[in-house]
């Protein structure tokens, strides 16, 4: 029987590929084991305004430049929450579908303060993915046992998740070295981000690597027509 796993470190507010690589695969590891990296997707990501993309960034608490793993980094306070959601209001209002999405969106954004940026991203993804009606189960690294090797561990992983596919972005292919994952009884595949079809988008130009959020407000129940993965 086959089962794809793909294994991914958390995002806050992914873009659109994000979520078509969790719906394309059986399992979703994600992948908060790893070291907490700055200036990273981890706790940003970008939207459409009319002036032009502009990032909404999570504060956290860094203890030093190495050794905090993303599943130990806590954010710093909650007064970004409501900051964060009047710029989404201020900037999507107009989109044909943001009372829809606002519904479910908004509770997202009552955070408690000192919360780990691991869970909040946790809740975001879940819940998006339970909007878009994507059914892949989601777990955590932590769940399983860790070995050394970079290319060792994510074959590991797949392996005790009874992978027998392993899908990857296309930027691992400078570092995973498939010999490792084919000892395992484990194939691997590239995911393709390429050639998404661009959709309805308010403010000028079209920009496709923003949040998953933008593609919701302005599309709705229609925002799998745009995806490669995720079914209406």
């Amino acid at each position: 029987m086959i089962k794809k796993v793909a294994i991914v470190q958390s995002n806050y507010i992914p873009w659109k590929g994000y979520f078509d690589l969790i719906a394309s695969v059986d399992e979703f590891i994600l992948y908060d084991d790893m070291q907490y990296t700055r200036r990273d997707w981890r706790n940003r990501n970008q939207i459409k305004t009319p002036h032009g993309v502009q990032w909404l960034t999570i504060p956290v608490q860094v203890k030093g430049r190495y050794h905090q793993k993303i599943n130990q980094t806590r954010i710093a306070g909650n007064e970004w929450a409501s900051d964060h959601w009047k710029t989404l209001v201020q900037n999507y209002r107009r989109a044909p579908h943001f009372q829809e999405i606002a519904t479910w969106l908004a509770p997202l954004y009552e955070v408690p303060p000192d919360m780990l940026l691991s869970q909040l991203n946790r809740a975001f993804i879940v819940s998006i993915c339970k909007w878009l009606g994507i059914k892949t189960t989601i777990s955590d690294s932590s769940e399983y046992g860790l070995i050394e090797g970079k290319s060792e561990r994510l074959a590991d992983l797949c392996r005790q998740a009874g992978g027998t596919v392993y899908v990857s972005g296309p930027a691992a292919r400078d570092y995973l070295e498939p010999e490792v994952f084919l000892q395992r009884g484990i194939s691997l595949e590239w995911f393709d981000y390429a050639n998404y079809p661009e959709y309805p988008q308010l403010w000028g130009d079209f920009a496709h690597g923003v949040t998953v959020l933008d593609l919701l407000f302005n599309c709705g129940a229609m925002a799998p027509r745009y995806m490669k993965h995720v079914r209406t």
